[in-house]
């Protein structure tokens, strides 16, 4: 548990959205609104001030939308040096359909998953705590629902090639907990299945994100579908 709150920014351009929200945020001890953006433009200029751990950001807005917004703000953090507190910004998409083309592309720009609007609040508060842990917050079936319905977009020629390159450095162990998180399994899942501890799991699939540099388990699903490691 860290002594300082964990620090959200939510963009929206609904200001009922964003307040209710930020209420509902601001009510538990462990988070904190520090930034608050009704479009793109305006969250990356607010996000340039205020440093900021996790982002809910819509994708649909006026001017520069979610996407786009994700990308600058990614790309910044991206930029930061080694150990800057900036670095490790993570994004929440919200969208109000699951499986919405918008949520897809946001999380390849670097969103660490989606969440729909009408969530119910708790299932909102775990995933800006679970985000903030470095996992994902798409629950497994749909991951896989959204995977399969984009697996052929996935499969493009062009970065795919370093992806496979870095596939290819995983041990033969890595390689079998990278296969099973792109099926979507949890850490758990992943140690009842291998005979492992959960401890041991968490190592590798450390390791797994560090030598295919996937900000997180989103990415990692991302790079196996795209490389073929496993298909639909």
């Amino acid at each position: 548990m860290t002594d300082s709150p964990i620090r959200v920014a939510l963009v929206d351009d609904q200001q009922l959205v964003r307040g209710g929200f930020k209420m509902l945020i601001n009510s538990q001890p462990d988070l904190e609104v520090v930034a608050e953006a009704g479009d793109g433009r305006e969250a990356v200029s607010a996000l340039g001030k205020v440093r900021a751990d996790v982002v809910l950001m819509d994708v649909r807005m006026p001017g520069m939308d979610g996407i786009e917004a994700t990308t600058k703000l990614l790309g910044t953090a991206a930029a930061q040096p080694a150990g800057s507190d900036r670095a490790d910004l993570k994004v929440v998409v919200l969208t109000t359909f699951d499986l919405d083309e918008y949520a897809l592309a946001a999380i390849q720009a670097g969103a660490s998953g989606f969440l729909l609007k009408d969530a119910p609040p708790e299932e909102l508060l775990g995933a800006i705590r679970t985000v903030h842990r470095g996992d994902a917050v798409i629950a497994p079936s749909t991951t896989r629902r959204l995977l399969e319905h984009v697996a052929p977009m996935l499969r493009t020629p062009g970065p795919a090639s370093r992806s496979h390159a870095a596939v290819e450095t995983l041990t033969a162990r890595e390689r079998e907990v990278f296969t099973l998180i792109a099926q979507g399994l949890s850490n758990p899942e992943i140690a009842a299945q291998l005979f492992l501890s959960e401890a041991t799991v968490k190592t590798h699939v450390g390791h797994i994100l560090a030598k295919l540099n996937a900000r997180d388990r989103v990415q990692a699903v991302l790079i196996a579908y795209e490389t073929g490691v496993v298909t639909p």
